[in-house]
Order: C-alpha cells, then structure tokens, then sequence
C-alpha cells in the first residue's frame, strides 16, 4: 500500500510529476456467515478464500484484471519511450546545446561553474517533459478516467502534475549539482556517486511524506475519538509513540484506499486518506494500520532504502564499465566528452534505466517480501483477518486478484488478492476467537 513500482519513471524520475492515485468502486460484502468448514467444525482457509473471491462480480473482476494488465505492459511501453526521448535528445544535438546554454547563463550570473548541471537539468527536464506529455496525459489521467478510477478534471490534475515538475526541478537541481562535482572529480566517481544517489533516496524516504506531500493534498488532524483511539492504541501497544492521526484529502483526485506510517526525528505521523475513513469498517481500518505499523516497526523502509542502495550500487557500477564504451562510440557525434560532462546525462538516465528495468522482477520481489512480512505483523497486532481480508477485496478493485503464479513473481511488487486473503484465513483458522464482537462481516 506504500510502494511505488519500479521501473523507467521510478528509475529516473524524469517525467517530473507526482503521480496521481487511483480510486475504487464500492467493494463488495464478505461472505455470509456460514462459511465452508472442515471435519470437526475448523476452518478449512482455501474453501473460505474461494468464499470470498466468489463474492466479487464477474464484470468487476473482468474489468480489474484488464487495469493491472494493461498496467504491466505500460512498464514496458514507459521504458522505450523514455530511451527514445532521450536518444532523440542526443541524436540532435540537443543536450550539447543545453550544456553549452548552462556554462553560459551561470557564467553570466558570475555563478561557479558546478552549479552547470542545474541550468541544464532545467532544460532537460522541460524537454523530457514536453516529449512525455502525451503519454503522462494517456496513463495518468485519460486511462484513470476509462477505467472510472480518477476524480480530477483536467485542470486539478495538470495543476499537480505541474507542482510536480517544479518539486523535480528544484530537488534534482540539487542533486545533480552535487553528484556532478562528484562525477568531475573523483576517480572512484561511481561509488561517490552512488553515495550521493543513496542520501536523496533517504530524504525521499523519509522527509518527503512530511513536507513534500503536504504540496499535493491537505492533512487534518482525526477528530473522531471513536476511530482515533483504537488506531493510536494499536500503535502505542507496538512502539510508536503517536498522539495524533492525521487525514489526507486523497478523494479529491482518487477513491482508492490508502494509509501509511511516516516520519523521523519527532516527526512521526500516521496518516489514512479520507476514501479508507469513508469505505472501510473499524475491523478493517484497524487491519491496515496493523499492517502500515508493521512496515514502521519491521524497519521496512530502513531495509529497503538499504536494498535499493545496493542495487544502485550496482547500478553505477554497470554504468562506469558501460558508459565510456556508449562515449567512445557517439561520444563525438552526440559532443559528450566524458563522465563528467553534464550533456551525457541522458546516456547516464539511459543506462540506469535499462538497468533497472531489467530488474523489475527482482525489486517486486522484494517489495512483495517485505508487504507479505506486514500483513502477517498486521494480523498478529490488530487481530482482524476479516478486516483483512475485506480490504484485499477493495484493494482488488484495481490489482489482478488471482494471478498465475509466474505473473505473481514477475509483475506483482505486493501478494496478490488471493494469498493475502488464504493468509488471513489460515491465521483465522489457527486463532477462532479472534475479532469476536468485531463490525467486520457488516
């Protein structure tokens, strides 16, 4: 419920926009009360699972299988059309063009010349951008539209796409200017520059949910003790020390449900948007926050700021073996002198993409680890398979349900609707008593 996907956009963040979420139709009911069983009255978890799957209407299930599938092809169609921009940006000369107009505006505001790359991020960034657009406009708004998962018109969605681009500008301004000083003189430049790719990655981790994303959407503290109380016991009871929950206004561009744990140094926060207030029974509002607390308390980001570093590693490493070969080829026809040369950025976006893309399988499977680790902390701290199960369903309403087992491994960077209701069914199974009295079967 937190992660973003991997992939071209997630590799180089060069579309310059925040993406905007998705909503979901009103889920369906849970199963009646007289769920299947096995011999001696226990719970048999595979039959209640069906139970549940079967409550989803064939239509909807036609019409979520579609969203998720057309989305695991638009990795792919994102990928190329962003190394197109950028070989189009090379080929004609462009990115010379923009490093030389860089040199000369911070010569001619008697600026050091390591602040360059930013000048040139600029214009990079704006014809990225520009290139993209159609694309960005198809994805992000006219196919959320289609599948009745947007709430912005068009005008609320371009205004946050714009924030977006100028969040990107400022913020990778920054780290290029940082990372290219780096690049012009270390000769160990890509562990360095790996370093510096790594300490970004952390702020955008840790500090960007508590000041950046307050640009998009409104928080408001929860007033209802009814709903407010259970949550900050739950959380109390594992460790965080919360007084306060917030609400984002997520419905003013999306219906999907939503909630996550966030912040450091005194500025921890749990925060549910206001579609999960508005759909979701207590049984299931504490079943999410079961899990959100789990990724807090299981240090998840921690670990995955540490997996993805590795990989970034990685990442520039296989740049430095491949990035002279790329220049000693085109570096003359394309004017790119070396590593240091900030008009070889693209040639640098091109092959940490590659990069990255090709390792989509391996980040999902990561990623899905650590949510599968969640839902079952989830399960033992706020007790609710139910709740569990239900927000699996509405989670559903745009993830595939029931993948093939190699779909699940390659393309899902969280359990598929399925295991994560036979978890929740097999932790029930295994603890009878547990949500007794609960709202979850209303």
């Amino acid at each position: 419920m937190r992660r973003f996907r991997p992939g071209f956009r997630a590799a180089l963040l060069l579309i310059c926009a925040i993406a905007v979420l998705a909503p979901a139709a009103a889920g369906p009911a849970p199963p009646p009360d007289g769920r299947p069983r096995i011999g001696g009255g226990s719970l048999d978890p595979a039959a209640v699972t069906a139970a549940w799957l079967a409550t989803v209407p064939p239509v909807q299930r036609q019409r979520s299988d579609a969203y998720f599938e057309g989305g695991t092809w638009l990795l792919l169609w994102d990928f190329l059309a962003g190394g197109a921009a950028l070989w189009l940006i090379l080929h004609l000369g462009w990115s010379a063009a923009m490093r030389d107009r860089a040199d000369r505006l911070a010569a001619s505001f008697r600026l050091p010349g390591g602040l360059s790359p930013a000048f040139y991020w600029v214009q990079l960034c704006t014809a990225l951008s520009l290139l993209l657009f159609p694309l960005l406009v198809y994805e992000g708004y006219i196919r959320e539209h289609a599948y009745g998962l947007a709430t912005q018109t068009f005008g609320p969605w371009l205004g946050d796409q714009l924030k977006g681009f100028a969040v990107s500008l400022v913020v990778f301004g920054i780290l290029l200017t940082f990372l290219y000083a780096v690049l012009r003189r270390s000769r160990h430049w890509w562990l360095w520059g790996s370093a510096v790719s790594i300490l970004f990655l952390v702020f955008g981790a840790l500090i960007a949910p508590v000041y950046l994303f307050p640009l998009f959407n409104t928080f408001t503290r929860l007033e209802d003790p009814a709903i407010r109380e259970p949550i900050l016991g739950l959380a109390r009871a594992n460790g965080i020390a919360a007084r306060d929950v917030y609400v984002m206004d997520a419905s003013r561009q999306t219906t999907r449900v939503s909630a996550n744990v966030s912040g450091i140094l005194g500025t921890t926060r749990i925060t549910l948007n206001d579609n999960l207030l508005e759909r979701a029974s207590l049984p299931e509002l504490e079943a999410v926050m079961g899990h959100e607390i789990g990724h807090y308390v299981l240090h998840h980001v921690d670990k995955g700021v540490a997996f993805l570093g590795l990989l970034i590693v990685a990442g520039f490493a296989f740049v430095q073996v491949s990035f002279d070969r790329v220049v000693r080829r085109c570096g003359g026809r394309w004017r790119v002198s070396g590593i240091g040369d900030p008009a070889g950025l693209p040639i640098l976006m091109l092959l940490l993409s590659a990069w990255f893309f090709v390792l989509t399988p391996i980040t999902n499977s990561y990623t899905r680890m650590e949510e599968a680790e969640a839902d079952l902390f989830g399960l033992n701290a706020a007790r609710q398979p139910d709740g569990e199960a239900a927000i699996a369903l509405k989670l559903g309403e745009y993830r595939k349900l029931d993948p093939g087992p190699l779909e699940e491994i390659l393309f899902f960077d969280h359990p598929s609707g399925r295991a994560r209701i036979e978890m929740a069914m097999r932790w029930k199974a295994e603890n009878p008593d547990a949500g007794a009295g609960s709202r979850s079967g209303s």
